[in-house]
């Protein structure tokens, strides 16, 4: 029987298998050598991590307006935290260090989502600004403006999925190098 009240009921999650296909695409992409190669993000533990970031952003940012969107944004971001977990024990940081290193990791995404949120708010260039600050060390907003041009492309890409494709995680990042291009 089911009862006309479901106030008690556990919010549905999403299946395991969605949300590792969702996080397997960001990392696939946050790994694409054209990043690193051409676009000027330092190929290094903390470049890779904060393309990871953008990218993980990105996601989360279209899922708000998903009708699951919570409930899959909440796992998207949990399977993060504990991949960062897995990682940090697989090099070998120990027990005591982890939990500490996971608020920095923490902190790290609130203050870059904050900062990208925020930019998108602003100029064009605001963006690119914080690219430049966060990803690239500071150095080369000729290259940020062409990442910032890379993640409007892929915000667009996100934009046309539909919430089926998305949720199933069907849908497809751009390539890095005509993100300029499709921008």
């Amino acid at each position: 029987m089911l009862w006309p009240f479901n106030h008690f009921r556990k919010p549905r999650q999403p299946a395991r298998s969605t949300i590792e296909t969702i996080y397997g695409m960001i990392v696939t992409q946050a790994r694409e050598p054209l990043f690193y190669r051409d676009l000027g993000v330092p190929d290094t533990v903390n470049g890779r991590f904060d393309l990871l970031l953008m990218h993980l952003w990105l996601v989360l940012r279209r899922l708000k307006s998903a009708e699951a969107g919570p409930d899959l944004s909440q796992a998207l971001f949990d399977h993060f935290c504990t991949d960062m977990d897995d990682n940090l024990r697989e090099m070998g940081v120990g027990d005591l260090t982890v939990p500490k290193r996971m608020q920095a990791f923490g902190e790290a995404f609130y203050g870059r989502t904050a900062a990208y949120d925020l930019a998108l708010t602003d100029s064009e260039e605001a963006l690119a600004q914080s690219f430049c600050k966060n990803i690239l060390n500071g150095q080369d907003i000729e290259k940020a403006r062409e990442l910032a041009a890379y993640a409007r492309a892929a915000m667009a890409a996100l934009a046309r999925a539909d919430l089926a494709a998305l949720g199933a995680g069907t849908w497809r990042f751009p390539a890095p190098l005509t993100a300029g291009t499709a921008a």
